[in-house]
């Protein structure tokens, strides 16, 4: 990581854990009255293809809804609290990830932190992935996040949310995180931040992702001059 990158990372974390302390306290006492213990949820996600670190995010799932494993579709949507459909959609569920940045597990922008089993499952895609340490945000965020939810949504069962997320997301995604490799600057990771503070404000409806400043929106059919190419995994059942 850039000297750079990461003390932009360390000041704007410090600064917004200082600025949204209240907000974070205020975040824990509501879950904690409404929804009980735990407050937290600590999920294992790798920083690289070989090592692993603890996310830390605002628990927005029963107790238990995990076990099964995998990505969150429309097969867990029960176990969704309004409260926790708030969280999640305001994406304050994700500030206490300001931890990780600060501990040096992940950055304020990068590719979304996988789980062990994707990136065992398909090393082709997320060992360049991995290469840039995974962020709060990023490209794949703001482009492919909303659309993504809309995919899962859909998936009824666990098996259909699998084949849909392997078949459909990661390809997509891992593009995206390698057009933001090979173009990242700090000015761009500024760019990305302020785009994914007025997310919330901006929020379309259906399946259309936040529009990204034009600058920024053309760096996404720049993939084929840029050389990037990434497999598309296989799935030994229908993904639809």
């Amino acid at each position: 990581m850039p000297f750079s990158k990461r003390m932009f990372d360390v000041s704007v974390a410090l600064t917004l854990l200082l600025l949204l302390w209240p907000v974070l306290v205020g975040t824990m006492l509501v879950l904690l009255l409404a929804e009980g213990r735990p407050v937290f949820y600590l999920g294992e996600r790798m920083c690289s293809p070989t090592r692993s670190f603890m996310q830390i995010k605002f628990r927005t799932m029963r107790v238990g809804a995990d076990a099964v494993g995998g990505v969150t579709g429309g097969d867990k949507a029960a176990s969704i609290s309004p409260l926790h459909r708030i969280l999640r959609r305001t994406r304050a569920d994700e500030l206490p990830q300001l931890i990780n940045v600060l501990k040096g597990d992940m950055s304020l922008v990068g590719p979304r932190p996988p789980m062990r089993s994707y990136v065992e499952a398909y090393p082709e895609i997320y060992g360049p992935v991995l290469q840039s340490r995974p962020g709060i945000t990023g490209l794949a965020t703001l482009r492919f996040h909303q659309h993504e939810e809309w995919l899962l949504g859909r998936c009824r069962t666990h098996r259909e949310t699998e084949a849909v997320y392997r078949r459909r997301c990661i390809p997509r995604k891992a593009r995206l995180d390698l057009i933001y490799q090979r173009r990242r600057t700090l000015w761009f990771d500024i760019a990305l931040v302020c785009q994914t503070a007025g997310k919330p404000f901006w929020r379309t409806k259906g399946r259309n992702d936040f529009p990204l400043a034009p600058v920024v929106a053309r760096i996404e059919p720049a993939a084929a001059s840029a050389g990037v190419a990434v497999p598309v995994p296989a799935v030994t059942h229908p993904a639809e």
